[in-house]
């Protein structure tokens, strides 16, 4: 079968309302850099108007891991954390679309000695991430200076997935869908950048129970298994846009030592810690709108029930 029978049914009418958005947003993305930032503002703000779910889960969120903000101030970062999704897709589609030599002059990067050194070694690089608001965007952005191969959980819907992965071999290196281990093993044992974001609830199943901003929260401990394929060091990247909008800035972690230190919840604490310290650089760029606290031992959704949301502890 060609890729262009395989791909046909792509123009079924049930997928036009992908199109007509995907089309708007490529259309959008031909305007100049800052407008767009503008638009992406502004497009979080409506989604804060007419996305109530997401709004609380948000409020939850902010209300459990910044107790020490003040009502307002925490009313003001939920608002803050909609701008930035909104601002976020429009930097999705500068990472699938823009000129790479347009965003060139917007990057800033700091720990690159880091990535050098483990490079020297010759493990390969488990390079944590985390769902920032930039998220596609900091891929590209890394790319200018190392390549890099990325692990990612296919989309449900099979239009998107063809399109956020076409997207994302521009950038990558190699696209690896996160159950192929195999191919992970062969990157790492070929020198290779292994980025991936270990930060969402995947449930109970190869999770351990850790703080995240001194929350327990279900952690999945896979960041161990990768490194004892190859031995790999694995350091964080912290990305986020400066607070004027006048580009971008990533910055990579010293590699975590010791690392894994044979204990699995130690482990997956110090990668928390890591992920933590990324998001304390700008917290309003993380997708705080995700139930990050969605497993619970008290049942699924816990934190996130009317009666429990203000116990940020529980």
């Amino acid at each position: 079968m060609t890729a262009q029978t395989k791909n046909s049914h792509f123009l079924a009418p049930k997928y036009w309302p992908v199109w007509l958005g995907i089309s708007l947003l490529w259309l959008l993305n031909r305007l100049p850099w800052r407008w767009q930032i503008r638009l992406g503002r502004l497009l979080g703000r409506l989604l804060f108007l007419t996305s109530p779910h997401r709004r609380r889960v948000t409020r939850t969120n902010i209300r459990l891991c910044f107790p020490e903000l003040s009502h307002q101030q925490q009313s003001n970062m939920v608002k803050e954390v909609f701008a930035n999704n909104g601002i976020g897709l429009f930097e999705t589609a500068m990472a699938w679309w823009t000129p790479r030599k347009k965003l060139q002059p917007y990057i800033e990067m700091e720990g690159r000695e880091h990535i050098e050194k483990a490079l020297a070694e010759g493990k390969g690089i488990i390079l944590l991430g985390a769902h920032f608001s930039t998220l596609d965007l900091g891929g590209l952005l890394f790319s200018e200076f190392f390549p890099v191969d990325a692990m990612y959980r296919r989309h449900n819907n099979p239009l998107l997935e063809h399109i956020i992965t076409r997207g994302r071999e521009r950038y990558f290196e190699v696209v690896i869908e996160r159950s192929d281990i195999r191919q992970v093993v062969r990157s790492l044992r070929q020198n290779h950048i292994v980025w991936y974001a270990p930060d969402q609830d995947f449930g109970n199943r190869n999770s351990v129970f850790v703080p995240f901003f001194g929350v327990q929260a279900a952690t999945i401990t896979a960041t161990t298994r990768l490194v004892k394929f190859n031995s790999s060091p694995v350091m964080m990247l912290a990305q986020h846009r400066k607070p004027d909008d006048s580009g971008y800035v990533l910055e990579v972690f010293p590699p975590i030592d010791p690392f894994p230190t044979g204990d699995e919840a130690t482990d997956a604490t110090l990668v928390n810690a890591e992920i933590e310290k990324a998001i304390r650089k700008d917290p309003a760029q993380y997708m705080w709108v995700h139930r990050r606290f969605k497993t619970h031992p008290k049942g699924k959704g816990y934190l996130y029930r009317q009666k429990h949301r203000d116990k940020a502890k529980s």
